[in-house]
């Protein structure tokens, strides 16, 4: 059974008459040549005295047309042994039906294997490849010299992902050859992450609308790679359509059903199909094939002159072509002589040497090597069959069947353990399931010099194998599509490079997809990455986002041009306050050096050095010792320093209250001597003005000769020991229990910040908490005693100093916490340098401007008080309070005088 023709003639589809079967068109030279080939092989068969030296083989040609409806009448015609086909009966002499070579495409096999099947009549096609044809369930007699598409969608599948291919287009006729071979393939595609871009079916009945559609498909994919399932028939109108839209720059991946058709590989296709990669069947050359088919007999049969007359465009009928010439005449107004042969009649001596189609082309015998394939089987079958030796057969009690005489299963049996070697080439056969080993050639379609398509092998694809070794292709010996030389990038995005993730888009296949940038300390260092994956905490992602890098260490160096600009301001303020030092030293017996305590300002010297000097531990990388050393250094050294302060202002604090009591004790004595001379005068007793003037005095004496400096300079030195050894106990306890101590600060994204950990936040605010306590103080008892009105106002400068000292520290907040890293550092220690010289400038520049410029300022008497304001409003100043009983008296008698 083969289908000579492509389809049937539509009928009228008329119910009023007798149905008759259909008729066909459209004959197919390519299964013509098919058909000649099973005769010239049942031709050697007979002729071969080894196989079947007792027995001929004879045969039934039937036409499927192509379609099922066919492929069953033809089925059933064959099994009724009539020329009207009759189910459930058989009717016919002569010898037994052997079994059935066909019937062409799966489809048809599958409708005739289902009725053969019924009655275990043997069937061996050589052109239907269908995986659901392995189903002996299903068809326990089908048999095929064709590889199952199980191997071919495999073949398929591994050479999409030879080249990388995530992004095709699938095109499958509307049969069960098209849709199982590509849902095969799918299948296995999409589980190794490839897409697919369209999936479109073509008609068994071709319709423009249907196939503008597939051709716009293909237009608007993207995709570049076509795989298409489907037999030459159903896959000519596409073929014709798409040349006309010139639609190029596409490689299509052939099944073997069409790859090598000559109905395919026409001229005006070419330009769309050239580089086309398919699988193709085993090829083989048989000797002699050509000259049979070309040594014919125009009137062997209906089939044989069907085929005449299609190919010379005439017809071997006298009467139908004197007809066809009498009819033109009639029309051009001619006569037709008689006696001359009318125009259109064949003459049965035609040379087919002459024609190039593909009927006479033996250069790529596939399918038709199935054909020759399939039946040597049935013949090999048929041997064993008859050469079966009495007793030792394979039926009931060891029987043989008989040649003349045998049923169809019993062929089977035989049919399904046949195992021989073909003529001429040497090739193993024999059925695994009903199936052959699955071997492709995989074929590129190239221009060769005359500029047509020549099918050149490129690679082959061996079931059998292991695989990884199924597959052998030679990429440089494709030539693709515009008769490029480098595989064609089929994908819906590029691949996403490394320091990049796949971000898939909603709603679509997954291989269409957004790179997103990974995110900054994360990295991807492989094509495609799904994930980011985040570096460890002390490393961090190059700019590239593809490698992990470590991270930059950070502190305040040394060496850096920061660290040595701020040793150098240290080192210039640890070394002005020593020449201060020296300077107060060698000036000791002076009224300057000792106005307030000199022990207490040495100390505050000393507290300045320290705090100069602390500021240098700060840099460098840090250390458990440099943590503890430069924080506590830091705490003692402004506790020593406030309390060296507060010590002082306290005694200029207590003046001044002592001053301001005396004063308003004198304010009210003068207001009662004013009184009494007032009413002395009004009396007229000058002695009663003396004697009240003089009590007044002595009242006004006693009351204004306090001890003026109630704390003593052992007090002073007691209040800044006291409080400095305060702030030691606590230092003395965080570093006991909660030390400071070296971190690495990973928050920062590119770098590691060496930097110390306080150990306790609760413990660091306590400590300077309380050196605040002893800054607020020292300005309280400095801002109180400013109005002292020496030549020389300690006070005021103390006061601008803790006003210096409050500034810097409070600019010092928001500096210190909108910084990071090393200039973190750099603003503390600043803040220490620019509070240290604040009070070292205002406290003793003053001091050391008078003994060291204006040596004769530094006297006793410079030391004394100013001149008072005739109003007495002035507060006085702090060795005023010495002469205070004086000038109570002065000012009583002053009174009394100008009364």
């Amino acid at each position: 059974m083969f289908p000579v023709h492509k389809r049937i003639i539509s009928t009228d589809r008329n119910t009023s008459r007798v149905p008759v079967s259909s008729g066909c068109e459209g004959f197919n030279f390519r299964t013509f040549r098919w058909t000649q080939t099973m005769l010239f092989a049942i031709n050697e068969i007979n002729e071969t005295p080894d196989l079947l030296p007792n027995t001929n083989l004879g045969y039934v040609i039937y036409d499927s047309c192509f379609t099922i409806s066919k492929a069953v009448e033809g089925t059933l015609t064959y099994l009724t042994g009539q020329d009207e086909a009759v189910p459930n009966y058989r009717c016919g002499g002569g010898p037994p039906l052997a079994a059935l070579v066909g019937a062409g495409g799966s489809d048809l096999s599958i409708a005739t294997a289902r009725i053969l099947g019924l009655y275990h009549f043997p069937q061996v096609s050589y052109f239907s490849s269908c995986s659901s044809l392995q189903s002996k369930f299903q068809f326990p007699t089908f048999l095929r010299t064709i590889p199952s598409d199980i191997h071919q969608s495999a073949a398929m599948a591994q050479l999409v992902l030879h080249f990388g291919w995530t992004w095709v287009g699938t095109i499958a006729a509307d049969d069960d050859y098209g849709k199982y071979g590509i849902k095969d393939f799918t299948e296995q595609v999409e589980e190794a992450g490839v897409c697919i871009s369209f999936s479109e079916t073509l008609p068994k009945v071709s319709s423009p609308e249907d196939i503008q559609r597939i051709v716009d498909a293909v237009i608007e994919s993207s995709a570049k790679i076509i795989v298409v399932f489907s037999a030459d028939v159903d896959l000519s109108p596409l073929i014709l359509q798409l040349a006309q839209h010139n639609v190029t720059n596409r490689t299509w991946i052939a099944s073997e059903a069409w790859i090598t058709s000559g109905l395919i590989n026409q001229p005006e296709v070419r330009s769309v199909f050239g580089g086309t990669l398919g699988f193709g069947v085993k090829r083989a050359d048989i000797p002699g094939l050509q000259h049979h088919l070309l040594d014919l007999d125009p009137y062997a049969d209906p089939l044989t002159e069907e085929f005449w007359e299609t190919v010379f465009n005439c017809t071997l009928d006298y009467g139908k072509a004197l007809k066809q010439a009498r009819q033109q005449a009639r029309e051009n107004n001619e006569t037709l002589p008689r006696a001359l042969n009318p125009d259109g009649l064949c003459t049965g001596k035609e040379l087919l040497e002459r024609l190039n189609n593909t009927y006479s082309d033996v250069s790529q015998l596939r399918i038709t090597y199935n054909v020759y394939k399939a039946t040597y089987a049935v013949a090999h079958a048929l041997h064993n069959l008859e050469h079966c030796e009495p007793g030792q057969g394979p039926f009931n009690k060891n029987s043989c069947a008989e040649i003349t005489k045998f049923e169809p299963w019993q062929l089977m049996y035989y049919l399904k353990n046949v195992h021989f070697k073909v003529p001429h080439t040497g090739e193993e056969i024999y059925f695994e399931d009903g199936d052959v080993e699955g071997f492709y050639d995989i074929i590129n379609w190239q221009f060769n010099s005359e500029g047509e398509i020549s099918y050149v092998i490129v690679g082959n694809y061996n079931g059998t194998e292991t695989p990884e070794a199924r597959m052998t292709i030679h990429n440089k010996s494709i030539i693709w599509n515009n008769d490029e030389l480098e595989p064609p990038r089929s994908v819906c995005n590029e691949n996403c490079k490394p320091g990049t993730r796949k971000g898939i888009r909603q709603g679509e296949p997954v291989c269409c997809f957004d790179c997103i940038p990974c995110a900054d300390g994360e990295i991807s260092n492989k094509i495609n990455a799904r994930e980011c994956i985040q570096c460890s905490v002390d490393y961090w992602s190059n700019p590239a986002r593809d490698t992990c890098i470590l991270k930059i260490i950070e502190f305040l160096a040394f060496g850096e041009p920061l660290g040595i600009t701020l040793i150098v301001i240290s080192a210039f303020g640890a070394l002005v306050t020593i020449a201060v030092g020296v300077v107060f030293f060698m000036h000791l017996g002076t009224p300057m050096v000792k106005v307030n305590d000199v022990l207490l300002s040495f100390s505050l010297l000393f507290s300045l050095v320290v705090t100069f000097l602390c500021s240098i531990v700060f840099l460098g990388e840090p250390q458990r010792w440099s943590c503890m050393t430069s924080q506590v250094a830091l705490a003692l050294g402004f506790a020593l320093c406030l309390s060296s302060i507060m010590g002082k202002t306290a005694v200029l604090m207590l003046r001044a209250q002592a001053l301001k009591a005396a004063r308003v004790k004198a304010k009210k004595a003068a207001k009662a001597a004013k009184a009494a001379a007032e009413a002395a005068a009004n009396s007229g007793s000058p002695d009663v003005i003396a004697t009240n003037n003089i009590n007044t005095n002595s009242d006004g004496n006693a009351s204004a000769n306090p001890d003026v400096d109630i704390l003593t300079c052992a007090h002073q030195r007691a209040i800044a020991a006291v409080a400095t050894l305060i702030q030691a106990i606590a230092c003395t306890v965080w570093l006991i229990v909660l030390p400071p101590h070296p971190v690495k600060n990973t928050a920062q994204n590119v770098k590691i910040i060496l930097e110390c950990d306080e150990g306790s936040v609760v413990f660091i605010c306590c400590i300077f908490a309380y050196d605040i306590l002893l800054a607020l103080l020292a300005f309280i008892f400095a801002f109180i005693a400013r109005k002292l009105e020496d030549h020389f106002s300690e006070a005021k400068y103390v006061t601008f100093g803790m006003l210096v000292f409050f500034i810097v520290w409070i600019s010092f907040v928001p500096a210190y916490l909108s910084t990071r890293g090393k200039f973190m550092v750099a603003v503390q220690i600043f803040a220490i340098l620019a509070s240290s010289f604040g009070l070292l400038t205002c406290i003793f520049l003053p001091k050391c401007y008078i003994i060291l410029v204006k040596p004769e300022c530094n006297t006793e008497e410079t030391m004394r008080p100013c001149s008072k304001p005739r109003d007495g409003t002035s507060t006085g100043t702090s060795a005023s309070l010495a002469t205070a009983a004086t000038e109570v008296n002065a000012t009583i008698a002053s009174t009394a005088i100008d009364e």
